[in-house]
């Protein structure tokens, strides 16, 4: 039997060509490939691991192109794990850096420096409704860990509420929103957190060709008899009985959910389901806090905000990822009501909305909108997941395409009549030649046999039509 990983590129003829770019790498002057194998083995934590069975040496990036340390080029169709939001090294962000570390680098909240304050109203601004008090941190787990001790303060309560195969942090306590297995160590848990069933329309046992706000739909039959989602209202049915098991009579704290989930594979819910959940948490006296870490900052088109196409003003809002560019920042916003629970003592983060982040906060919203990436996340995303979903019908192996925006994941199966999750061999291959190919894309959902497409939202439709020239070839590996 031939290995395929280690049949040549060229074994298949007429290869896709990386779009034409004029910038020019640096060469790289680091250290050699064995050089940093070697510190990874003796100084570097065990637990971080290469995506690639030979991991792949990056040093230098520009817009939506990365560099190894061969000067070889790659389109980052993963963004750093969907955060790179308007590019690798943006030359607005490195001038607006440059001049702010010439002014002031560090110092923390208790001085008033104007970038923070800046920085935090035109955020603000941003954001729907009394949503309007901003507090900046470093990353989502922090913020997703501050956003429970506010609701826990503020409610008097102390139950929360996450969906199951959702990531909310690995931080201790936000393991106990966390609901996928990998991410979850054999320690005892904290108190008061409970998952209850993920409205999945494609894996769950309800779904059908009309539930999801995507371009692109499951091929499961759709048994709505009318414009309302029979999926929903199932899953709705479920998450009221799981509030009367779990939660003590009008006493939430929190709902924690995602506007579409990331890490747990792009799972998208039938829609008016988050809308439906806002009403029944409500109901129960709790605060609906929305993870926009991945959703944020117009990466899903149509709207700035993911909870905005669920029809929702939430609480709290939790963001990180793009909202830096690669940058550590992050912020939780809630009213001002809300944000009042926090002052029962003291809280304090020495580096959240300090001028180096909050320089670079403000560009990347600059950014945003002077180059227009939201509409460009709307119109090149709308293409690829339409596209992709015709992909879908040419091989056995794609099993579902969901999204919005620049926010894709496509589901590989063994065979799409049984939708078995791809062998992990496979997807490894498929993985090593779509990067040998010059594409980089990222790995999630339980089983990690879905490809994550959430690039910086700079990208062209020249770029997306290579995205899908070397997936189509890179499906030719496993046949």
């Amino acid at each position: 039997m031939v290995n395929m990983l280690r049949l040549p590129i060229r074994a298949f003829s007429s290869l896709p060509q990386l779009p034409k770019t004029s910038f020019e790498p640096g060469p790289y002057q680091g250290p050699t490939a064995e050089e940093i194998s070697f510190i990874r083995q003796s100084n570097v934590t065990p637990i971080l691991k290469p995506l690639y069975q030979k991991p792949l040496m990056l040093h230098q990036g520009h817009m939506q192109w990365l560099y190894d340390n061969k000067g070889k080029r790659y389109l980052d169709m993963f963004g750093g794990i969907c955060t790179v939001s308007v590019g690798h090294c943006h030359p607005k962000i490195t001038e607006a850096v440059i001049n702010q570390f010439n002014k002031l680098g560090h110092v923390s909240s208790l001085y008033h420096h104007p970038k923070l304050f800046e920085y935090s109203k035109r955020l603000a601004e941003k954001m729907p409704g009394d949503l309007k008090v901003v507090y900046l941190l470093n990353s989502g787990s922090e913020a997703n860990d501050l956003a429970i001790l506010l609701a826990r303060l503020y409610t008097g309560h102390t139950e929360i509420l996450s969906l199951k195969n959702c990531y909310h942090g690995m931080s201790y306590q936000t393991m106990g929103l966390t609901s996928v297995g990998h991410y979850k160590y054999s320690v005892a848990p904290p108190t008061g957190f409970h998952t209850v069933m993920n409205p999945d329309v494609f894996r769950g046992p309800w779904g059908g060709s009309k539930c999801r706000d995507s371009p692109s739909q499951t091929s499961r039959e759709c048994s709505c008899e009318s414009e309302e989602c029979k999926a929903g209202h199932e899953y709705i049915s479920v998450l009221k009985n799981e509030f009367r098991s779990v939660v003590p009579a009008g006493k939430l704290a929190a709902f924690f959910a995602e506007s579409i989930q990331g890490v747990g594979g792009t799972v998208q819910f039938p829609e008016n389901y988050i809308k439906e959940a806002y009403r029944i948490v409500k109901e129960n006296n709790g605060l609906f806090i929305s993870d926009e870490v991945q959703t944020g900052f117009g990466r899903t088109g149509e709207h700035f905000w993911g909870f905005e196409g669920h029809g929702i003003i939430p609480d709290v809002v939790t963001m990180a990822k793009g909202i830096g560019n690669g940058f550590p920042l992050a912020a939780v916003v809630t009213t001002k009501e809300i944000s009042e629970a926090l002052t029962k003592a003291a809280h304090f983060n020495t580096f959240g909305g300090g001028p180096i982040a909050s320089t670079i906060g403000l560009a990347v919203l600059d950014i945003i909108e002077e180059e227009k990436l939201q509409e460009n996340s709307l119109s090149v995303g709308t293409y690829l997941l339409t596209e992709l979903a015709k992909m879908k019908e040419r091989t056995p192996y794609i099993g579902d395409v969901r999204g919005k925006g620049l926010m894709i994941g496509v589901e590989m199966v063994e065979n799409n009549k049984n939708l078995t999750s791809i062998a992990p061999g496979k997807f490894s291959i498929f993985l090593e030649k779509c990067k040998d190919m010059g594409l980089l894309v990222g790995a999630g959902g339980y089983d990690k046999n879905v490809v994550r497409i959430k690039p910086p939202m700079c990208i062209t439709r020249e770029d997306a039509d290579f995205t899908l020239s070397v997936m189509e070839k890179a499906l030719k590996y496993i046949d």
